[in-house]
C-alpha cells in the first residue's frame, strides 16, 4: 500500500497521461481506479485516527474544565475566609498582629487608585476611538463590488470529516 505522498504523485501521473495523447484511455482508467481504493484506504486510516484524537483532546478539554471549575469552588472558599478575617481585624481594631505561625496585618492596596465619576466629564480629558467598521465596508463589497481601499479575499478550503 502507498502513502499518502505516493499516492498524490501517482494523481500527478495520471493527470500527465490525461494530457498525453497517445496514453490508451483504458490504461488511465485501470491507473485511477487503482488509485482510488488506495486514498480511500489511507483516507479511513486517517480519519480513525483524526477521530481518535479529537477524541481524546474533547475527553481532555472536559477534565480541564471540571478541574477549573473546582478550583473556583477553591478560590470561592479562600474569598470568603480571607473576608472573614479581614472583618473581624476591622471590628476587634487589631489590624496589624504576629503569631508563631504567621504574621498579620491589613495594608492599603497598591496599584492604581480607582476614580468615581460624578456627572458629565468634560472633552479635555475624553478621548475620541476611531475604529473601522468592517461590517459596513464588507456589506458595501456585497452591493458595489470592490472599493478603491478595500476587497473581498477567497475563502480558503478545509477538510471536513463526517
Amino acid at each position: 500500500m502507498s502513502n499518502l505522498y505516493q499516492l498524490t504523485n501517482n494523481y500527478e501521473t495520471v493527470l500527465n497521461m490525461l494530457y498525453d495523447e497517445d496514453t490508451d484511455e483504458q490504461m488511465i482508467l485501470d491507473t485511477l481506479e487503482s488509485i482510488e481504493g488506495e486514498i480511500e484506504d489511507k483516507a479511513d486510516g486517517y480519519a480513525k485516527i483524526i477521530k481518535e484524537l479529537e477524541a481524546r483532546r474533547d475527553a481532555r478539554k472536559a477534565e480541564a474544565k471540571r478541574l477549573t471549575d473546582s478550583a473556583k469552588v477553591f478560590d470561592n472558599r479562600v474569598n470568603a475566609l480571607k473576608q472573614n478575617l479581614f472583618n473581624a481585624m476591622k471590628q476587634t481594631g487589631k489590624t496589624k498582629f504576629a503569631t508563631d505561625l504567621f504574621t498579620f496585618n491589613i495594608a492599603k492596596n497598591g496599584g492604581v487608585q480607582k476614580i468615581t465619576i460624578e456627572g458629565e466629564v468634560p472633552e479635555e480629558y475624553t478621548k475620541i476611538i476611531v475604529e473601522t467598521d468592517m461590517d459596513k465596508i464588507r456589506e458595501a463589497l456585497r452591493v458595489l463590488g470592490d472599493l478603491p481601499f478595500a476587497h473581498l479575499e477567497p475563502r480558503g478550503e478545509s477538510l471536513r470529516i463526517k
